[in-house]
């Protein structure tokens, strides 16, 4: 053991280390989608896996699904109303 490293300082580094190696197996054990612990299951539905062909086993994204579009109707107040303010901030612009 070197004489200009205190012990306080070896256990810092042996901790920063622990920690990394930690964070690289979690990083790599979620890239690959293993299951947790006590058999959790993963981020994705098995029905959502493709079935492995020519040794990839990549989860298929879910299709995203966009709600129907909302549209209301404007009274001729309302209308009027939109169209002055429209103006409004034609001239400002």
């Amino acid at each position: 053991m070197p004489q200009h490293v205190s012990v306080m300082q070896q256990v810092g580094v042996a901790a920063l280390v622990t920690a990394a190696v930690a964070w690289a197996v979690g990083l790599a054990r979620g890239a690959r989608g293993v299951r947790g612990v006590r058999g959790t299951e993963p981020a994705v539905p098995r029905a959502a896996t493709i079935p492995a062909s020519a040794g990839t086993r990549r989860p298929r994204i879910p299709r995203q699904s966009v709600p129907a579009s909302e549209s209301v109707e404007l009274t001729p107040a309302e209308r009027a109303a939109f169209a002055g303010l429209v103006r409004r901030l034609e001239e400002r612009g």
